[in-house]
């Protein structure tokens, strides 16, 4: 099993593309877009994840896909794990009665929602993301899943930029990165 996570890693990681300079002058940014091009890649992500969350969190209930990019790696793990999968979006994505919180950006301010009825009071989840740059998002995702109740077991994300410190944000959180650069 180590070698085929090792693999699965390394797979990983070899379809993740670096582009200097955008979306502005000194960003280096990550692009996943070959891993979601391989099948064999993305199968890799949700393998490992999938590795961990039994490994770690056998009693996770529900799995909390953040906008946008948690919603293409969240509902198929929770479809290998055999539970749910809800959303966070970005304020006025939701139809009905929704549940807010306000958080900053590196310029400015933005607010995540949730549906009232999506997770129940209690119920473990596990949040996914594609990204962890400053925390910003995850952390506003946890005070969500604060306000309905729930118990956040930890937080999944494919890539981890470290010398953001995003981790920091999040303490005490535990944080799963596939990829740190």
């Amino acid at each position: 099993m180590a070698a085929r996570s090792e693999s699965n890693l390394q797979l990983v990681h070899g379809n993740i593309r670096a582009f200097p300079d955008f979306p502005k002058k000194g960003i280096l940014f990550r692009d996943i877009c070959p891993l979601l091009k391989n099948p064999k890649a993305l199968t890799a992500v949700i393998d490992l994840f999938e590795e961990h969350v039994r490994k770690n969190y056998p009693e996770v209930e529900l799995i909390v896909g953040l906008d946008a990019r948690g919603f293409l790696f969240g509902p198929l793990l929770a479809q290998r794990l055999g539970i749910g999968f809800v959303l966070v979006r970005k304020k006025g994505k939701l139809p009905g009665t929704t549940v807010s919180v306000a958080y900053d950006l590196e310029y400015g301010k933005a607010e995540a929602e949730i549906q009232e009825d999506a997770v129940a009071p209690g119920q473990k989840v596990l949040l996914i993301d594609d990204l962890l740059a400053t925390g910003g998002t995850l952390f506003a995702a946890c005070e969500l899943m604060k306000k309905l109740q729930a118990e956040v077991l930890g937080c999944m994300v494919v890539i981890e930029l470290q010398e953001l410190n995003g981790i920091d944000k999040l303490k005490p959180q535990s944080v799963f990165s596939l990829v740190q650069y």
